[in-house]
């Protein structure tokens, strides 16, 4: 792929000067006392917190129907998921800049594909805010009865989104605070179930292997695109790179523990959910971690603990996403391929990015509840599947590049064929899931990215005027 309007991408080591405020924990590169960098445990829990959000307290019933099959599809989705976690950690110690995916495609083939990762991402992480926003209101209406009503149901998803967007607005120091926090409360309860259900499995409650009509691969797949949702997020540490303090040395370390940490707990958990709430229960369910602690210990408090864990868990997911939903645009800003005030940026936190992306969710939000249309919920999901799955792929391709290419500044040699291995196995697990959205999620999906062809086109317009002037 050619760059439209510029030529290829300066050396790593001019681009890192370039991009050297957006490390920088201040504005302009001024230290900030509302910034700071975060280290490897900070960094650790941002993953952890990003991939373990609302994915693992609601799926379970989103793949329910789809039978007991749907387990297989999470053991192989966790190994595609921790093949992508090594190929981000190597990207990111080859180009530990803020802005991930998008870093990578740019260098690797020009400004439009990098334009492409960037616009698909910022896509993701906003649709997958609401797709939250959805899901807690499902467990907040455990503590608080509010689905019965419209305005409240809409009151309260709107609020659950604002809240982690003002944290993020005080700045990144409180960021990484709230980052930490959520993921330590959050740890406990899970744990709780993952473990403590398997006391309590029941086999008889498992339902068929294969509940519906589709054959054994189109389940697989099916389940799959729903399930990648549960791991978005696997990236978070490579995108917020010029956050991390030793970025080089703990953005890897970081997604390789976030990863697998995040892998035992949904594993063990959607197990033990599966063994303790009925099929057919499981399948209505919107907050079926609290019907298997009900299931488990009989009686509401159980259910009542697990939902408000699982409201802490996604306020900080939203938080972590709310920020790397801003990060990725900004690089791209400070590049010249997203709009210049997407650079703005104010005690560390691009401030623009987040305040844009909480509107774009409070609007999707609001249509998707006013539209009437069922499984909210799931529909999001599969469009955020869609959207992920298209800087994975150019991430992936641009690893694939740096080996192919014999470019000696971005290989370690002693490490090729594992690194290849990992990288086709990670384009391959993405391209997968691409055929498991369904159409009407690829059609979707596609109508984004048609839309962000022609804001490139009016970008790259711009900056062709003014190299000319």
């Amino acid at each position: 792929m050619t760059t439209l309007t510029t030529p290829r991408p300066e050396p790593a080591s001019r681009a890192s000067e370039a991009h050297s405020d957006a490390g920088q924990p201040g504005d302009g590169g001024t230290p900030s006392k509302h910034a700071r960098r975060f280290g490897l445990p900070v960094a650790t829990a941002l993953v952890m917190g990003n991939i373990i959000g609302g994915g693992i307290f609601l799926l379970p019933a989103s793949v329910a129907p789809f039978g007991t099959i749907s387990l297989v599809a999470f053991g192989v989705l966790t190994l595609g998921a921790i093949a992508l976690a090594l190929v981000f950690g190597r990207l990111a110690e080859r180009l530990p800049r803020t802005g991930g995916p998008y870093v990578y495609a740019r260098e690797a083939f020009g400004d439009f594909a990098g334009f492409l990762a960037a616009w698909s991402y910022w896509i993701t992480a906003w649709v997958s805010n609401a797709a939250l926003a959805v899901a807690a209101v499902g467990y907040l209406d455990v503590l608080v009865p509010v689905n019965g009503s419209l305005a409240a149901t809409l009151t309260a998803a709107l609020v659950i989104q604002w809240l982690p967007a003002l944290a993020n607005l005080a700045g990144t120091r409180y960021v990484g605070a709230v980052q930490l926090v959520a993921t330590v409360l959050k740890f406990a309860p899970l744990l709780l179930v993952a473990v403590g259900g398997l006391f309590f499995f029941d086999a008889s409650n498992l339902g068929p292997f294969q509940a519906g009509d589709q054959g054994a691969v189109g389940a697989l797949s099916a389940s799959a695109a729903i399930l990648l949702f549960s791991y978005l997020g696997v990236e978070s540490a490579a995108v917020s790179a010029g956050e991390v303090r030793d970025p080089r040395r703990n953005v890897g370390r970081a997604t390789i523990l976030g990863t697998l940490g995040a892998a035992f707990v949904y594993l063990l958990g959607t197990l033990a959910v599966f063994g303790t709430v009925a099929h057919d229960d499981l399948v209505g369910s919107t907050a079926p971690f609290s019907d298997a602690v009900n299931a488990m210990f009989g009686g509401s408090w159980g259910g009542a603990a697990v939902a408000c864990a699982a409201l802490v868990s996604m306020t900080g997911a939203l938080n972590g996403w709310t920020l790397l939903s801003a990060q990725t645009p900004y690089a791209a800003a400070k590049d010249g391929l997203f709009p210049a005030v997407f650079a703005t940026r104010r005690r560390g936190v691009p401030t623009v990015g987040v305040l844009v992306t909480a509107v774009l969710a409070s609007l999707l939000t609001v249509y998707n509840y006013t539209a009437g249309s069922e499984g909210v919920f799931e529909t999001l999901v599969l469009i955020t599947t869609f959207t992920a799955t298209v800087p994975y792929l150019l991430a992936t391709a641009a690893q694939i590049y740096f080996l192919a290419s014999g470019r000696s500044d971005r290989v370690d040699r002693p490490r090729l064929i594992r690194d290849a291995v990992l990288a086709a196995l990670a384009c391959g697990f993405s391209m997968w899931l691409v055929a498991g959205s369904g159409y009407a999620a690829v059609y979707q999906g596609v109508l984004f990215l048609f839309a962000g062809v022609l804001v490139y086109a009016w970008i790259a317009a711009r900056r062709a005027r003014a190299g000319a002037a």
